[in-house]
Formats: structure tokens, sequence, C-alpha cells
């Protein structure tokens, strides 16, 4: 690092410059220094947002000018219902799941709220359109499912109703004290519910611009894992990611 200060010299604040890790902080007698405090409070107060504010699927229904969107809900019937019970956040509405077009798809893109809406709503959008344009026409694109109160699993039961092969979650991650707008996106190659486990997934993380994966990387790996999984008649832990290191991050940190 060309930046660090010479021998002698405080090394913390360009340490900091390079990680959102709270480093070499101080203290203020026993206590963190206020403004550290203050932001500490602050970021606790994003993450409890990111995981309580509502899902609003029009918003990311606007974001997609043109492709076909299908709303559903989990069996979880409100928030506190689904922190408490995630077995209900994997399972569809059984009315909801009635009402989902059926046909041939080679992919289903699920955007599921999670534990941030705020990631759902700032990213999913990007992440459809960048991964979209690089898939071949051999690519039957089915309506994006736009999912309330969702987990990752409910991508399972959506495949199975709409006759997808592959299901491509997007998924509001569990907010740090750092991050309260990562999403993550999981790969499945015909998924069976209730069978289907994590580790027939493929997942990419922390895809949020600029402090994380950029849309176009993510999309990259997306749409190559997709066309191996294909070719391999699988995903999961026998599907490796061969597109490069995952450092497609924007810089300077």
């Amino acid at each position: 690092m060309t930046d660090v200060p010479a021998h002698g010299g405080d090394l913390w604040p360009a340490l900091r410059r390079r990680t959102q890790a709270r480093i070499g902080l101080g203290r203020a007698g026993t206590a963190l220094p206020t403004r550290h405090r203050l932001e500490l409070q602050a970021a606790h107060a994003a993450a409890r947002d990111a995981v309580h504010s509502p899902f609003a699927p029009e918003r990311v229904a606007a974001a997609l000018p043109g492709t076909a969107t299908v709303r559903v809900r989990s069996a979880a019937p409100d928030r506190p219902t689904y922190l408490q019970r995630p077995d209900l956040g994997r399972r569809l509405d059984a009315t909801d799941r009635a009402h989902l077009p059926a046909g041939e798809w080679d992919v289903v893109f699920v955007v599921a709220d999670g534990l941030s809406s705020r990631a759902v709503h700032e990213h999913a959008a990007a992440v459809i359109r960048a991964t979209t344009a690089r898939l071949g026409d051999d690519w039957r694109t089915a309506p994006v499912v736009l999912a309330e109160q969702a987990r990752v699993a409910l991508g399972d039961d959506v495949a199975a109703a709409m006759g997808a092969t592959t299901v491509v979650v997007l998924v509001g991650e569990r907010p740090g004290m750092s991050a309260a707008d990562s999403l993550g996106a999981y790969l499945t190659y015909r998924p069976v519910p209730g069978v289907t486990t994590d580790a027939d997934r493929n997942c990419l993380s922390n895809i949020r611009p600029p402090l994380g994966l950029t849309y176009e990387a993510a999309a990259g790996k997306l749409a190559g894992l997709m066309a191996r999984a294909r070719e391999l008649g699988g995903s999961g832990v026998g599907l490796k990611d061969e597109s490069g290191p995952p450092c497609a991050i924007a810089q300077p940190l």
C-alpha cells in the first residue's frame, strides 16, 4: 500500500481506508469516542430498518420496463411470523402458487425480500438486466417472480410450479454493521421442493457496488454458472466458478 506512512506515523487512517471493518477507533475514557459511537448506532439502525422495512415489489417491477412480472407471497402471513418461522418463508402461499404461469422455461428469476428489502430495491433489477443481456437466444426466460416474506428455498417451489429448469433467487442478505444493502444470488438447477438442499445451490454474495461485487461481475459469473449447470446437469458442490478471481469490486475502497 503506497499510502501507508513511514515508520513511526499513524497507520490507522491508511488502514481504515482499505476496509469497512471498524479498526483503530481509539477511546474516550473506557468508551468509544462520541463520533464512532454515533456511527455504530447509525449502522445498527440501518440494519434494523433493512430487516423490517416492507418490500415494495412495484419498485422492482418499475425498474424492469418491458419485463413481465408476477407477485407472490410465501406462507408467512406477516413479517413477525416470517422472522420466527423460517419454514413458512420457504413455501409459497397456496393461492399464489395456483396463479403462477406454467411453461417450458429454461430459467426463472425470483426476487425475494429476504432480510433486506433495501438490497432488493437497490440492486435486484440491475442484476437481472445485466444477466439476461448475457444469455443466448436459446434461453427461455420466465416472467420475473417478485416474492414477499420469502427465503431462498421458495425458489424451488416457484420453479416446480412454473416448469422452470433453473431458478436464480436474488435475495436480501442478513444485514451487518457495515452493510445493510447486500444482495445474494442463489442458482439451483432442477430444484425439487423439500428435497433440494443448500449443497445443491451456488451462491454469489455481497452484490452491492461500489463496495461489493458489481452488477456486471455478478452477471458474468451467473451466466457462466447457468451455462455450466446446464452442461453438467446439476448445480451446487459439483459446479465450480471458473470465470476468474472474485475481485470485481470498485476501487478505491
